[in-house]
């Protein structure tokens, strides 16, 4: 290694690390004050997004042409671990700077591109994409949302669920099928600007879960909604490949939020086991309790070293279907397993909600279920077997 890459590993390091302070002031100062209130409306403020915005921490991947940050996904995992271990579930920030600004960076018209990300990258507007309907769920290439040109306009019609963001976006990824007869040759991607007011869309219940209750999560209604052919992704029928080339993002980014989970319930167990005493000493005194750490410390680590090696290979370009399946499923996985242990060793105050690792249980529980349920993951993987 030359002298220059040495400094620029340097500098690289160093700028993450800074980020990381960023970001871990912006989740501590501006947005877990507002934890109860968000999680009692059932959606965070605009105003987190705008502000995230003015700080530089939403596209940092998106080229700097566009208002974004000119970074790599590095910047990115930065962002997503400090969420995490920041204790926000609230702002749907994968989905939003994560995913939505790389399906339009990847196929939008240059136009449209300049027109949509640096209202992303600022802010301003809000992201999300709607692919799962109320009988598909991980089936997409049989969805049943139906686009059908109209001069110069798709008039979409149909129903989508579970759309992170769903109340609070603007900017909207519509997964819907513009040939019925040809399965997952027949979807295509479009995206439609929206606001309450328009025609044709209709935003439908807040869905009350069972975690990141301060997360929006809605259903969304199409009828009639007047969409230019312009905003299409791409070209028609490319959008199931579409989803498949940007889904091992996806699914990198719940693996990054899932090392960063094991860590920060490892963590925070760590130092209630130490100052809670039971039969006369501090808990971590008890060889179970050393034991069951030291294995979920083990697990954190090994977590850790795979979502870091996928990563780097996602920044080389090199992160296949497979992998990526791979650290989606185990990763959630073993969240669900160590968080679970850790609720167990702090006895009845792990289910009390004001105690950080009752949240994680309850926050983290969907991992296993959203980005393709871990089942489909473990077949998905079996194909390349």
């Amino acid at each position: 290694m030359t002298t220059a890459e040495t400094d620029r590993g340097i500098d690289a390091e160093s700028e993450l690390q800074g980020l990381a302070e960023l970001a871990r002031t912006f989740f501590a100062n501006t947005v877990a004050p507002h934890r109860e209130e968000f999680a009692a409306q059932g959606f965070p403020s605009r105003e987190v997004y705008r502000q995230a915005g003015e700080l530089g921490l939403l596209c940092m991947s998106i080229p700097e042409e566009y208002g974004g940050g000119g970074g790599t996904f590095a910047h990115e995992a930065v962002l997503f671990t400090e969420q995490v271990k920041g204790g926000d579930s609230a702002m749907q920030l994968g989905v939003h700077t994560g995913i939505v600004p790389h399906y339009i960076l990847a196929y939008a018209s240059e136009e449209n591109k300049k027109r949509w990300l640096p209202k992303l990258a600022s802010g301003e507007w809000i992201g999300a994409i709607a692919m799962t309907e109320p009988g598909t769920g991980s089936d997409l290439q049989n969805i049943a949302t139906k686009a059908v040109k109209d001069g110069d306009d798709y008039v979409i019609t149909g129903a989508k669920t579970f759309i992170s963001n769903g109340r609070n976006c603007d900017l909207l990824i519509i997964a819907v099928k513009t040939d019925p007869t040809l399965g997952a040759k027949g979807v295509s991607l479009v995206v439609a600007e929206v606001s309450d007011d328009t025609p044709g869309f209709e935003r439908g219940r807040l869905l009350k879960k069972i975690g990141q209750k301060g997360q929006d999560t809605t259903e969304l209604f199409f009828d009639g909604l007047r969409v230019p052919q312009a905003n299409l992704l791409g070209a028609e029928g490319e959008g199931f490949i579409q989803l498949m080339q940007q889904l091992p993002q996806e699914r990198l980014i719940c693996g990054v939020a899932a090392a960063a989970a094991i860590e920060a319930a490892v963590a925070e167990t760590l130092a209630y086991v130490k100052q809670r005493n039971a039969f006369g000493k501090p808990l971590f005194a008890m060889q179970n309790t050393r034991f069951e750490l030291a294995d979920c410390a083990t697990i954190a680590e090994v977590v850790r070293t795979f979502v870091d090696s996928a990563v780097e290979k996602h920044l080389r370009g090199a992160l296949d279907v497979k992998t990526a399946a791979m650290v989606k499923y185990w990763t959630t996985d073993q969240q669900s397993q160590v968080i679970d242990r850790c609720v167990q060793l702090h006895g009845g105050y792990g289910y009390m909600e004001e105690y950080p690792i009752a949240r994680m249980w309850a926050d983290g529980r969907i991992s296993r279920i959203y980005a393709g349920a871990n089942e489909v993951m473990k077949d998905l993987i079996a194909r390349f077997l």
